[in-house]
């Protein structure tokens, strides 16, 4: 059975949830870096990868989950030569080199503002 998880602060323009859960398994939709208590992007990249990491660890927490259990990110980077903003925070979120979930990061080519943008699949260690 598929549950929508919905977390504050995180929210689609689409009538989408920040992700969905069937068993112990979690996709998310596409997270921005969105400040969560104004809905707007910050205009640094540090700023919008540390909102979207937030945001990442308020949906798989509502998700009955933990960082530890992401086994993949998918991340867009409108400029790629920018990856250190995202590395320092992915460092934050896993900081065990043994221990961190595989990661694709691809060009953003959308328009907008959004400088950084991610999704993740997760399998959750208890259902």
């Amino acid at each position: 059975m598929r549950r929508s998880i919905n977390v504050g602060g995180v929210r689609h323009i689409n009538p989408i949830p920040a992700a969905s859960r069937i068993g112990n398994m979690v996709m998310s939709s596409v997270i921005s870096g969105k400040d969560p208590a104004s809905g707007k992007l910050p205009e640094t990249i540090e700023a919008q990868c540390a909102n979207m990491f937030g945001h990442v660890r308020a949906i798989i927490e509502a998700a009955g989950g933990t960082p530890n259990d992401i086994i993949k990110m998918t991340v867009w980077l409108k400029d790629q030569s920018r990856r250190e903003a995202l590395n320092a925070e992915w460092v934050k979120m896993f900081p065990d080199p043994a221990s961190v979930p595989a990661r694709h990061a691809l060009p953003h080519l959308g328009e907008g503002n959004a400088l950084v943008l991610c999704e993740f699949t997760a399998i959750l260690a208890s259902t």
